[in-house]
């Protein structure tokens, strides 16, 4: 699926990541129509960047908190409104959950190692940057 840059609407995503037994696991959330796990991933505002909504996002949909791990980790491009959005994706070192969030009361959160996660996805392009975001935490920690 080929755009261009200005004719697609931008979005931006968090892979949401933290250590439990030193193993990194990743934090997912459902879609609000199909009930899919994905990551937070929202539409860019004019005046903001891109890590800024995917900070964002991850906030409002799944009350996490933390920091941009590292530059872009990837992009993927679908169509959806009868329209082409291109994501911009980062890994996300989460500090802080909320037990309540924004839209807690539309989407599940929940937290999978690593195989879980890939297993949960059922979007190739979700997959490949999962990948990718475990190589770079795995050599960012060792």
């Amino acid at each position: 699926m080929a755009s261009s840059e200005n004719t697609a609407i931008q979005q931006a995503a968090a892979i949401p990541y933290r250590y439990r037994e030193r193993e990194p696991e990743f934090c997912m959330i459902t879609s609000i129509r199909q009930g899919t796990w994905g990551f937070p991933k929202g539409i860019i505002d004019p005046g903001e960047t891109a890590e800024e909504t995917a900070l964002k996002e991850a906030e409002e949909e799944a009350g996490l908190h933390g920091r941009i791990a590292g530059d872009l980790l990837g992009r993927y491009e679908y169509c959806k409104w009868g329209a082409v959005l291109a994501v911009k994706v980062y890994l996300m070192q989460v500090t802080a959950a909320d037990d309540d969030w924004q839209e807690a009361d539309l989407r599940k959160r929940r937290w999978f190692r690593a195989e879980e996660a890939l297993a949960a996805i059922d979007r190739n392009e979700l997959r490949e940057l999962l990948a990718a975001a475990r190589q770079r935490i795995e050599s960012q920690s060792g």
